[in-house]
């Protein structure tokens, strides 16, 4: 054999060995829920809500208790809460991608700025084969980013979110008046637009992909996929079938505890001027609370049967042994929880989705409290992907926690706007609100619904001096310019 034969036979086996190792690498099934609260899903939710499928996944895998987002510097807290997962960047650094990709978009960038890394664009550069399909609501193409995209929603249907929110699905319904707007009416557009509900062509976009990578699963070039399914629901105009509706009775409907007509606070962002705290009239009436939620429970049962049908399609393939599945959301919400509606605000009904991980090496039916944040989920993928250097990223992994390591998280940080901090640790929450110079204290140990603020107790000046310090720590660390010492001096005080 001379040396240019033995050259082309050691790239040969070269190129066959990489393929081999690619072909032996993991999936990844990203399924990214809307709105969805951990308190509708898993061992906190109501007993009413059904969610058969998730319960099965969550079964089979390890389900994190006490998931958060960070915040938002925007009313649409999820375009935060996805540029942070996309990028990697914590809040306020993910602000600043935000505005530079906004900028690049509008070709108005300056010379020599590039934009951040995304996940996907870090998943194809490891060998992936990646899909897109649902809500993206990132500053950046979706079409750009991944080698198969097939639907992208925006972060609402058309008309449902524009002032002065006039529109039969706002403020609604009132006792003993005519509901003039349906769930299930097709005639109501929303996500009934193009005649067959959002959610349903997800999973069948989904199970397109699952059956095109079966097709191509034996070949020699074959590449590991990685899924960014991203519904819409159960986010609003919360629309599903009429059986879905008609299985949740309005009488066996709770009203969330605790119930407020008004929240105690009228902090900036929670009012009904905010487009979510519109939905539904204004001081809250339990009629409508429970109607929104028999629509919020009904939308996320149909979404739990589309998801079914997305991993009833990966199990039928022999792939399905070697992929990890991940499924949360990209916040929560209240839905009635405190006199709100929305999920800008930081109490947990807001900043906890659930999350869920199944694959190789995570033990069935397990749990873990540790805190984690859901962008995390990005740091895996990566990690299982073979990235072990994650340039830039500043969530973490979650594979060392599978395996016991304690968490690196100890002190939750969120922020919403200029108008709200919080910091969780060691079972206690701190939330503040510095226009209003107003502080909120739970001890989330024998108070998990947040019903008594401890904060005009003098007994915990103590504790709240030592989370104030701590919170500053993370302001530190989060890149977060907000001054809270000058609203708050006798929390500043050591």
């Amino acid at each position: 054999m001379n040396l240019r034969t033995a050259g082309l036979c050691l790239l040969l086996v070269g190129a066959l060995a990489s393929f081999a190792v690619a072909a032996k690498r993991p999936n990844i099934v990203f399924i990214f829920a809307d709105d969805m609260s951990y308190d509708t899903f898993g061992p906190y939710d109501d007993p009413i809500v059904r969610t058969p499928n998730l319960d099965r996944l969550a079964n089979r895998g390890v389900r994190f208790t006490h998931c958060y987002n960070m915040g938002s510097w925007t009313g649409a807290v999820c375009v935060a809460s996805r540029t942070m997962l996309n990028t990697g960047k914590t809040l306020w650094r993910a602000r600043a991608a935000d505005t530079l990709l906004q900028q690049i978009a509008r070709k108005k960038a300056a010379a020599g700025r590039t934009p951040p890394k995304m996940w996907s664009e870090r998943m194809r550069g490891l060998g992936y084969e990646t899909y897109f399909t649902g809500k993206w609501h990132v500053k950046a193409k979706a079409e750009k980013l991944f080698d198969h995209v097939v639907h992208v929603r925006p972060g609402m249907p058309a008309d449902t979110g524009r002032p002065p929110y006039k529109k039969e699905g706002y403020s609604r319904p009132v006792k003993g008046q005519p509901d003039k707007w349906s769930p299930y009416d097709k005639s109501f557009g929303g996500f009934w637009e193009g005649g067959r509900h959002w959610s349903a062509v997800l999973a069948d976009d989904a199970v397109g992909f699952l059956q095109h990578a079966a097709k191509r699963a034996e070949a020699p070039q074959a590449k590991p996929f990685f899924m960014y399914l991203a519904f819409n629901a159960p986010h609003d105009p919360r629309q599903s079938p009429k059986s879905f509706v008609d299985s949740y009775p309005l009488e066996k409907i709770k009203t969330p505890a605790p119930f407020f007509a008004k929240h105690p606070q009228n902090t900036s962002g929670l009012n009904p001027t905010l487009r979510d705290e519109a939905l539904a009239p204004y001081p809250r009436t339990e009629y409508a609370v429970r109607v929104n939620r028999r629509e919020y429970y009904a939308l996320i049962t149909h979404l739990d049967q589309q998801i079914g049908r997305i991993l009833d399609e990966l199990r039928s393939h022999a792939f399905a042994e070697n992929t990890w599945i991940f499924f949360t959301a990209d916040h929560g919400l209240a839905c009635g929880h405190h006199g709100l509606m929305g999920k800008q605000n930081m109490y947990d009904h807001s900043v906890r989705p659930p999350f869920v991980m199944v694959g190789p090496g995570a033990a069935p039916n397990t749990q873990i409290a540790q805190p984690i944040y859901l962008q995390d989920v990005m740091a895996t993928c990566l990690a299982i992907a073979g990235d072990d250097q994650r340039q830039g990223i500043e969530f973490q992994s979650l594979l060392p926690l599978l395996q016991g390591t304690p968490s690196r998280l100890t002190n939750v940080y969120g922020a919403y706007l200029n108008t709200q901090r919080m910091i969780r640790q060691d079972g206690w929450k701190l939330i503040l609100y510095p226009a209003l110079k107003v502080k909120l204290l739970f001890n989330l140990n024998d108070d998990p619904l947040e019903e008594h603020n401890l904060a005009d107790n003098p007994a915990q000046m103590a504790k709240m001096r030592t989370l104030f310090q701590e919170l500053q720590a993370l302001q530190k660390q989060h890149a977060d310019a907000v001054a809270l010492p000058a609203a708050f001096p006798k929390l500043a005080k050591s």
